[in-house]
């Protein structure tokens, strides 16, 4: 006769971060054994006295940690819940599902801190005895010569209750006064909780703008959908300037009338100013925002706020999804395209497939807002799983930037070696001369990778995947060595280029710092700000630089991709884009809808106001239909282009990925563990078609001594993924000789490693 199994689940009775490191574990009866899952809610029997308690499935398995003698039973399973934390719950578990981690590091994604800062008190001081007899007490304090008693009291005469604060510092009276007032019953502190308030603008009150006939039918629409009882998942593509922010504030508005709460989502903190600075003044002190820059006490505060319902709107970046508002009605996902919505630790989560997921556990309805949206929304709203809206015209009349691409190849010929194209030198004086702004933008992501012909621009691709291939130092001869990160491709770096014959081939080296030296030179006098990385570590700065610019304390911002995400300043009238093709070579199947998202949106910064605006492409692939598609704003175009290509080589959004990371300090052992897991997974495939690449070393093979590599799978649809990862986890949790090795699941990555 076959024995038994038992199951034993872990749980946990205490969801706050704290808590999360100690699960219990309980014998799953046999009637809930085929019912219950990682994430659900349970009761439990808990302490000396088995109080029933509600508790979550973190994992269930075979093994007993525990005395089998001692261990409790699960009691049953909670239905219906509709808490925010239940929903919180469920969502850590779906995120678990879907991306690959422990439960325990989902949770921590998705549950906000608490219990873990110093909660904020204000005190009072209060009379608690009639005015006369604190007139009494104080003619006793003089006769006393009590000198510190008596300003206090002198002051509780004239005044019922006065701020502690004000008692121990401006009246300079000691804690130990107050208390032998209090034990006397003259007095009484009254201390009341309260919440730090990170938004501290004065609120202009703005007026409902309003719609033209294309924003209010799209208004309409959502709304006409979620009142029906339909709500879906919209993308908005608006090109810039055609009045999204205004689409996203009156549908804020329609959801807070109707007593739902709304999240909107923005990819980088250097938004939060000009965004929130919109809908405070719309919506008052409702608004509130959740970001990095703030304190541990200001973003438990938020959170609490929310989970009281003292605010209606959160304004912040991927982790303002998590907010435990009790019932949302819309989540807004702005520059949706943003690679930065991708979480880079585990869980890799997306902002994208998590807002519409907690949008399912809401009822509420999703926005994808972009004047560049991301293949995989664009090939949604096509393939109709998104709805989608267009908007194309901007709101002002104006008309779009004129454009003008420079072959920096020519301009080397004609013997200009300046960082500036002499059509970008010409603009630069006539706006100075004018009075009017510029913005310089150095497209940096990814300059230190690929290696390119200064001479005819070539650049130096895999044979095999049609990316280009990144140098790594150290090669045969100190030559340099040029690699692929998807299959692993090398080949020594050339001294000559192969197509040309120029030796003219180096990687890209300038910063924003040398641009602004270099048009200080140039431009004797002209006032510089500068917003990258070194000039935006400080809480504020990102408001600092933009305010100081949109107050015209500069004549030209000079930065990298975070002056083009969205910023609005009507006084810019040119945009000049440095080394444009920077992010298309690199080594990343995305490089071209990278590049032309970047070179859209920097476009789209000039012109915005009254007066037309002008932008210069430098270039040395100015026939590549990234270039030629951002110089021209036509979105479509790209998009016919750039898919043909990810259905030629099996990419997404026409298939999905997997990449499966690697790392351990024993090279050997590594490189032994990554075979298993391939060959265990070809094994498991099936009749499913899945394409295993590698396992080959990422871009960075080694850090810290600790060596790296990648496998990559590839399937038509996502699911196969999941329950490959599923199979590839049982395998390594089974198989002792990956516990040396650290091992990560990335859906879909945003770069390849």
């Amino acid at each position: 006769m076959e024995e038994k199994k038992e199951y034993y689940a872990d749980v946990i009775v205490d969801i706050s971060h704290e808590k999360l490191d100690r699960p219990f574990q309980y014998r799953v009866p046999d009637r809930l054994r085929d019912r219950l899952e990682t994430g659900a809610c349970v009761t439990v029997p808990f302490g000396n006295g088995n109080k029933l308690l509600k508790a979550y499935v973190v994992g269930i398995g075979q093994v007993c940690k525990y005395d089998p003698a001692k261990m409790k039973e699960i009691r049953g399973i909670v239905q219906g819940g509709t808490g925010a934390e239940d929903k919180m719950i469920a969502l850590a578990a779906w995120i678990r599902k879907n991306y690959g981690s422990t439960m325990i590091q989902a949770l921590k994604v998705v549950l906000p801190a608490r219990r873990s800062v110093k909660r904020l008190e204000h005190r009072t001081l209060q009379r608690a005895l009639g005015r006369e007899e604190i007139v009494s007490l104080l003619g006793e304090s003089r006769r006393k010569k009590q000198v510190a008693k008596e300003r206090l009291l002198r002051e509780l005469v004239e005044q019922e209750s006065i701020p502690y604060e004000w008692v121990t510092g401006k009246l300079g009276v000691s804690a130990q006064t107050v208390k032998s007032l209090e034990r006397a019953g003259a007095v009484r502190v009254i201390s009341t909780e309260t919440f730090r308030n990170p938004v501290s603008l004065a609120a202009t009150r703005e007026q409902k703008k309003l719609l033209s006939d294309a924003q209010r039918r799209i208004v309409e629409e959502v709304m006409g959908d979620f009142e029906s009882g339909r709500p879906d998942t919209y993308l908005l593509h608006g090109i810039t300037g055609s009045g999204k922010t205004e689409v996203y504030m009156q549908l804020v508005s329609e959801m807070v009338e109707r007593g739902r709460q709304a999240i909107v989502l923005i990819p980088e903190i250097a938004l939060t100013y000009q965004t929130l600075l919109r809908f405070y003044n719309r919506f008052g002190d409702r608004v509130s925002i959740l970001n990095s820059n703030l304190s541990p006490g200001e973003k438990y505060d938020q959170c609490e706020r929310a989970r009281n319902g003292e605010i209606d709107v959160i304004i912040g970046p991927r982790s303002a999804l998590f907010v435990p508002f009790r019932n949302i009605g819309l989540i807004i996902m702005d520059e949706e395209h943003e690679g930065s919505y991708k979480s880079e630790a585990s869980p890799k989560y997306h902002a994208r497939e998590t807002a519409i997921q907690v949008a399912r556990l809401h009822g509420a309805s999703v926005l994808l807002g972009s004047a560049t949206p991301s293949l995989e929304s664009y090939y949604r709203a096509e393939t109709g799983e998104y709805k989608l809206f267009t908007l194309k015209e901007r709101l002002t009349g104006g008309q779009l930037p004129k454009v003008h691409t420079i072959d920096l190849r020519r301009e080397l010929k004609e013997g200009n070696r300046s960082i500036f194209s002499r059509k970008l030198q010409e603009l630069l004086a006539d706006r100075l001369s004018k009075q009017e702004q510029s913005i310089l933008f150095l497209n940096r992501r990814g300059y230190a990778g690929f290696v390119s012909c200064r001479s005819c621009g070539h650049v130096m691709k895999c044979p095999h995947c049609d990316v280009s291939l990144s140098e790594h130092s150290g090669g045969r001869g100190g030559q340099g060595t040029l690699m692929c990160h998807y299959c692993g491709y090398q080949e020594p770096k050339p001294k000559v280029c192969p197509k040309c014959g120029s030796p003219y081939i180096s990687g890209f080296k300038a910063g924003t710092q040398q641009i602004e030296e270099k048009l200080k030179e140039m431009f004797p006098g002209v006032r510089t700000l500068r917003m990258d990385g070194d000039t935006t570590r400080t809480k504020d700065s990102y408001e600092r630089i933009l305010s100081a610019f949109m107050g015209g304390e500069a004549d030209v911002l000079i930065g990298t991709q975070m002056i083009v995400k969205g910023h609005d300043f009507p006084r810019v009238t040119l945009v000049g884009v440095l080394a444009a093709d920077l992010s298309l070579s690199v080594g990343d199947y995305r490089a071209g809808e990278k590049t032309f998202q970047l070179l859209t949106q920097a476009v789209g910064r000039a012109g915005r106001g009254e007066l037309a605006g002008e932008a210069v492409i430098q270039t040395y692939s100015p026939e590549h239909y990234a270039v030629v598609t951002a110089a021209a704003q036509d979105y479509e175009a790209f998009y016919q282009e750039e898919i043909r290509y990810r259905e030629l080589m099996g990419y997404p959004p026409v298939e999905n990925l997997l990449a499966v990371l690697a790392s351990c300090p024993d090279e050997a052992h590594l490189e032994t563990g990554c075979r298993f897991l391939k060959e265990y997974a070809v094994r498991v495939t099936g009749r499913e078609r899945v394409d295993l690449i590698g396992p080959a070393s990422p871009g960075i093979g080694k850090i810290n001594d600790i060596y790296r590599k990648v496998l990559y799978l590839k399937a038509e649809r996502y699911d196969t993924l999941v329950r490959m990862k599923n199979r590839l986890e049982q395998y390594i949790e089974v198989n002792a000789g990956f516990d040396t090795m650290r091992i990560q699941f990335d859906f879909n990555p945003m770069q390849v490693f």
